[in-house]
């Protein structure tokens, strides 16, 4: 292990989290530093924690030994940016926009629209989103008399401006009104003394009415409670419009936010265009070497205009089924046995795939058990060799579960416009209660809007659009993200809606490759009624044992 004098060490330790172990944490430097670093790196003989003390720390250029015993204020952010315009000199030496995945930010982006989230979300590499739930938290409040959705610009600019703010006012009202009444129904229908609980993670779950340690009884109902809200959620999301205002936490690198910042600057919305503008001076004050190319792509934004005539004089249409599956590979099973082979041997591929070409249904089967058997949990995933096979599925779902199962990230997706003519999705909890009829009247009256405004800005028409409508997409997914999938989104937990999505995704592939599909064994093709309940339950027990 190198080793360094004492003066070396006191100030590597301002910027290394040890400087004597193998593994160790950079600290205190713009991300901007660390990029150039590892960069440098690369190309470089030297060790890192080296490489920062000979090239970096001891160039005055780089403003680095100013950083050391600097908190906040003006010196500390003229050393940062003493070192970021180092960086930029080491980065146009480097001509590799790769060097941008070396460094990165934490962005909070707050009050955008349901709309534009998904336009953020569309990226799949580099960056890492969360969402404020509309499954766990109630949309009832207003903030300054408003109810909390966007007023897009160009619709307040039209003739549609006071019809919009009040259907998308009324949305809202019917969501808060129906709140406590459905609450109430759900609390009647299936009430605590149903369930069971855990009087700690030790013991068996036991009825409600067993429980004896009061500590268990409150856990229990604060269990309970968080499932009926959960459930009530579930039901009334599908009123709330598009145009939802909501937060997000996002994490990225330096090569994701510049192709994020250009994509917002191409997209046709003005929402998403300021959000662009928003990011990149944001960012400028963190990451500024990273995203300085930042730009509207000329190329992306004229897609839409070249493809007019490509799409002229086709008709519109309808799923059949909520989920088609429209396509795969007719010898998915050989490929992907021979792929399940490939690594435990010495045979080229093409040797493997004739070989598997000549077994038998049965031996076929008996690799595919040898390679993905015995599997514990969900958490136990198949090897590479399920990516051999490929499925291409056409959903046609609510909104809401669409805006689910795009976070996933390993597969291809895409989606159509949102609109409001393939219909709604009405949740049976709301039938039950009693409150189809106010439930329906709001969905029909967003949709005479959106057919109004539709005419002319279609893309500014899906702000109007409550999340129960149905919305077109296509996934294209290998055999080992369909296992992800098809276990994570069936689960007891999910909403009914990305549940029955997934479930179908599981029962077209196991028609097809009943073979391959033998192994995916924690699919919940179950209905519960308070499908939270066991999970807001673990939680509670979590919670007592900190």
């Amino acid at each position: 292990m190198e080793s360094f004098t004492e003066q070396e060490t006191q100030i590597l330790l301002n910027f290394c989290s040890n400087t004597d172990k193998r593994v160790f944490v950079l600290k205190n430097l713009p991300e901007a530093i660390k990029g150039a670093l590892f960069s440098r790196y690369s190309r470089s003989t030297k060790s890192l924690r080296r490489l920062l003390l000979d090239e970096f720390l001891s160039s005055k250029e780089s403003g680095l030994m100013e950083l050391v015993g600097q908190g906040t204020g003006p010196d500390l952010a003229a050393a940062t940016l003493k070192a970021e315009e180092f960086y930029n000199r080491v980065l146009d030496g480097f001509g590799d926009d790769s060097v941008g995945e070396l460094g990165g930010a934490h962005v909070a982006i707050e009050d955008v629209s349901i709309v534009s989230t998904k336009t953020i979300e569309d990226a799949r590499v580099g960056g890492s989103p969360l969402e404020k739930s509309t499954r766990y938290v109630y949309f009832d409040q207003k903030r300054d008399g408003k109810w909390l959705y966007y007023r897009e610009p160009a619709i307040m600019a039209s003739t549609f401006a006071d019809e919009y703010s009040a259907s998308m006012d009324s949305l809202f009202e019917t969501y808060a009104r129906l709140v406590p009444t459905l609450t109430k129904y759900v609390e009647e229908q299936w009430p605590i003394e149903q369930f069971e609980f855990q009087p700690d993670r030790t013991q068996p779950a036991v009825l409600f009415g067993k429980l004896a340690d009061e500590k268990a009884i409150k856990r229990a109902k604060v269990a309970y409670t968080g499932a009926v809200r959960a459930k009530v959620c579930d039901a009334l999301r599908y009123l709330l419009p598009a145009s939802t205002l909501t937060n997000m936490g996002f994490y990225g690198n330096g090569r994701f936010w510049q192709n994020m910042i250009s994509r917002l600057y191409s997209h046709p919305l003005a929402e998403s265009q300021e959000l662009g503008a928003a990011m990149h001076k944001e960012l400028g004050t963190a990451i500024k070497p990273f995203v300085r190319r930042a730009k509207k792509d000329e190329y992306l934004a004229g897609r839409q205009g070249r493809m007019k005539n490509a799409i002229a004089g086709i008709a519109a249409g309808e799923n059949k089924n909520r989920v088609e599956l429209v396509g795969y590979d007719n010898d998915a099973v050989d490929r992907t046995v021979a792929a399940c082979l490939y690594p435990y041997c010495d045979a080229p591929m093409t040797a493997l795939l004739q070989k598997a070409q000549a077994m038998t249904e049965q031996q076929k089967a008996e690799v595919v058990e040898a390679y993905a058997g015995g599997r514990n949990t969900r958490r136990d995933k198949p090897g590479r060799a399920f990516e051999q096979a490929y499925y291409d599925f056409d959903v046609c779902a609510d909104y809401g579960a669409y805006r689910d199962i795009h976070r996933h990230r390993i597969l291809t997706q895409e989606r159509q416009l949102l609109g409001c003519r393939h219909g709604f999705e009405t949740p049976e909890e709301l039938v039950q209660a009693g409150l189809e009829k106010d439930y329906s009247d709001a969905m029909k009256s967003a949709a005479v809007l959106y057919n109004k405004i539709a005419e002319q800005m279609p893309f500014e028409a899906q702000y109007c659009v409550p999340l129960g409508y149905r919305i077109r997409w296509r996934m294209k997914m290998n055999l080992r993200e369909a296992y992800h999938f098809c276990e994570i989104r069936s689960g007891m937990q999910g909403h009914t809606s990305y549940r029955r999505v997934a479930q179908d995704v599981y029962r077209h592939i196991n028609n097809a490759h009943p073979a391959l599909a033998r192994n995916m064994s924690f699919v919940d093709m179950k209905e519960y009624p308070l499908g939270r309940i066991n999970a807001e339950m673990s939680k509670e027990n979590k919670r007592a044992l900190q």
